[in-house]
């Protein structure tokens, strides 16, 4: 489906400026559409509008939350003649507002940016849907007409209205409509319940908003700025969007000033009982911050291990019990460095790359053999999960160490090569090395060396993949890892 952004650029040949208007307008066009109990649509011109004979396109379409929709289907990408829509054409021809509309009560809002006006929004109201309206549904409307009014003038939105659709609370969350002076004029029950979740014991109409949202803060400090905040926008300033904090209760709070005609009309209120959504925030933080901690533990455990190995061979005599030792301890500490970078990160990952970087060097340390064998990588292993970081990188270490004490003779130089290439399903990684090739009569199947026991267990059974020893073109040998990307499915 084509985005606002693709259909402005395909249709129209509006500037940048104009664009980031109209991207700002669809940013606050939920509300609009809630306040209005009314479908809102984008339309603008894909000719020279002046000559009356132009038409006119759908760019984008908003559903109302509080009241059932006009449009059961898609409009946005449909063209209309003047004929079909009179009302959006009249008002991009006379930049004012057009009441109208027969099987639906239609009013068409010219969109300003500027000295011009760029689109067109139509509120669509279903007159079924028409009955006495309520107190709250009178606030909705007011402020709803005011905003219009101001989107006509191209007083709002502002550049400055940075809109956060995931934050943002929106008008069923709590809507409080105050006067000039500052007094709630109205305020919904989601926004009464809020002040009282904040140690409100009384009611809020004729109250000054301002006031009574300072006496409540926990904070000092927050209590000053979240009522010069609200004052600020009876003035017409930019609205403001804040987190308060108040008596074990956390709610987020948006002030919009409002100010049609370029007369100040109040301000509007949003606000969002966010409590128990800051508590799960907490609890999943202390969480994150636990099994990070844990990480760093094992982390801890894992490097005593290793040294507690390194005093053991210091003391052994028999070469093959210390070669074996040192194996140890190259197995711990690969998988002591996955468990460091894992208490580092947020999201139970890591990268491949740098794990590996680390280790080659502490695989050179401590080579019992060829000093002299250099290791390079190539490519990208990138980011994987922690349930998989740790099999693949101890396979990895091991065909790295294998072809460094088996590929090459005592006391040759040689370069050990660790390509990858990382596709959408596949990650594949060669272990090239240019030593004296494999021996005559070598199965990976049927090796009984400890070393590609352990790569293909973890291939097979941890990492659902397939692992290949083969004679490299022009010498050496190449090790062939390919592992699967998706969601690893165990094997029978």
């Amino acid at each position: 489906m084509s985005t606002l952004s693709d259909l402005l650029a395909e249709h129209t040949d509006l500037p940048g400026v104009a664009v980031d208007h109209l991207q700002r307008v669809v940013g606050e066009w939920q509300l609009l559409a809630d306040l209005s109990f009314a479908d809102v649509l984008l339309w603008v011109g894909t000719d020279d509008v002046s000559s009356g004979t132009a038409d006119v396109l759908c760019v984008a379409q908003c559903r109302p939350t509080t009241a059932p929709t006009v449009f059961t289907h898609d409009i946005v990408g449909t063209a209309i003649s003047e004929s079909e829509h009179p009302d959006v054409m009249i008002a991009l021809q006379q930049q004012e507002i057009v009441h109208g509309g027969v099987l639906t009560r239609s009013e068409a809002i010219p969109v300003r940016c500027g000295e011009h006006v760029i689109a067109v929004l139509t509120r669509d109201t279903n007159p079924a849907q028409l009955r006495p309206p309520s107190a709250l549904e009178v606030a909705y409307r007011e402020c709803a007409d005011d905003l219009c009014l101001m989107i006509s003038e191209g007083t709002f939105p502002t550049p400055e209205e940075r809109t956060d659709v995931n934050s943002s609370p929106r008008a069923g969350d709590g809507f409080i409509r105050v006067d000039t002076e500052g007094r709630v004029d109205y305020a919904s029950p989601n926004a009464l319940s809020a002040y009282h979740r904040m140690g409100l014991t009384t009611e809020l109409s004729g109250r000054d908003l301002a006031s009574v949202t300072r006496s409540l803060v926990t904070d000092p400090f927050d209590s000053q700025e979240v009522a010069d905040h609200i004052r600020s926008s009876l003035s017409g300033n930019v609205g403001h969007r804040m987190e308060v904090d108040a008596r074990g209760a956390t709610v987020l709070v948006r002030t919009l000033a409002l100010q049609p005609r370029g007369r100040s009309a109040g301000a509007a209120v949003l606000v969002r009982d966010v409590t128990e959504v800051k508590r799960r925030d907490r609890a999943l933080l202390s969480k994150d911050a636990t099994i990070r901690e844990i990480h760093h533990r094992v982390k801890n455990n894992l490097q005593t291990v290793a040294a507690l190995l390194r005093l053991q061979s210091r003391r052994l005599e028999n070469e093959e019990a210390r070669t074996a030792l040192a194996e140890s301890v190259r197995r711990v500490t690969s998988i002591a460095v996955v468990h460091e970078m894992l208490s580092m990160s947020v999201d139970e990952e890591v990268d491949l790359d740098e794990i590996v970087d680390r280790l080659v060097p502490i695989m050179l340390d401590i080579a019992t053999v060829n000093p002299r064998v250099r290791v390079a990588r190539e490519g990208k292993l990138g980011v994987f999960s922690a349930e998989r970081a740790t099999p693949l990188v101890m396979v990895l270490t091991e065909l790295v160490q294998n072809a460094m004490e088996h590929g090459f003779d005592a006391g040759s130089a040689g370069v050990v090569r660790i390509s990858a290439d990382r596709s959408a399903k596949w990650l594949d990684v060669v272990i090239h090395d240019d030593g004296r090739g494999l021996p005559s009569g070598f199965s990976l199947e049927r090796s009984d060396g400890l070393g590609l026991q352990i790569v293909r267990t973890l291939v097979s059974v941890e990492l659902n993949g397939s692992l290949g020893l083969h004679p490299a073109a022009g010498g050496g040998t190449d090790a062939m890892l390919r592992v699967p990307l998706g969601r690893r499915v165990p094997r029978p």
